[in-house]
């Protein structure tokens, strides 16, 4: 099982690949949430990543690639989800290489499809525990009740003025890799709207279909 999960931001998607990871028991890649982790070790890469963030600039695409890797190796290039990798035609092919030269490929990817208004209703909503990475949602995963003060957060740009902007942003970034996959016959379009576990069912369907 080797899948990569799209989506827009507070499309679900880290949730999804949360429940995969649990469930059936793959191993969940986040370039995002490995380049925290980094950070926070202050290790080589982390440090040289934490120089880029701390003037606000996008990390290098060779460093994030070095941690999706690293990650694809440790469970031996199988049964992962990659959650938001890769975003452009660039990393596509680099990853499409990779796994061939240990000889393996793409399952399937797949794409959660929601409405921009739908979007905007549930970042709005989000709060982020600001030391794990992990999200939560007001009314469907609430943030546990014993958290400390201080620790679960609204980010900036999950407000309501800042979400659109980030909207074009992914579309017009991440269209031409969607369409890359299209074009290989490995994107599966999945309605992302419903209970967590409505989506989650949809997702396994479109594995199993790409099993099959």
């Amino acid at each position: 099982m080797r899948i990569v999960l799209f989506g827009p931001p507070g499309v679900g998607k880290g949730s999804q690949a949360q429940f995969l990871s649990e469930r059936e028991k793959v191993t969940h890649i986040s370039t995002g949430i490995l380049l925290r982790r980094a950070i926070r070790s202050e290790s080589k890469l982390g440090l040289e990543a934490a120089s880029y963030v701390e003037q606000g600039k996008l990390v290098p695409g060779p460093l994030v690639r070095s941690l999706a890797e690293a990650a694809m190796t440790s469970c031996q290039y199988d049964r992962f989800v990659l959650d938001g990798y890769p975003r452009t035609i660039e990393q596509a092919d680099w990853l499409a290489e990779f796994l061939k030269s240990h000889n393996t490929h793409l399952d399937t990817v797949l794409s959660l499809v929601v409405s921009n208004e739908d979007i905007i209703d549930r970042l709005s909503k989000r709060r982020v525990n600001r030391i794990t990475g992990e999200n939560y949602h007001l009314d469907f995963k609430p943030p546990p009740a014993d958290a400390e003060p201080g620790v679960i957060i609204q980010r900036i740009d999950d407000l309501p003025e800042a979400i659109l902007p980030r909207l074009k942003i992914y579309q017009e970034s991440t269209h031409p890799v969607q369409e890359y996959y299209r074009s290989l016959g490995l994107l599966q379009e999945i309605e992302g709207t419903g209970s967590f576990e409505q989506v989650y069912d949809r997702i396994l369907a479109a594995i199993m279909n790409s099993a099959g």
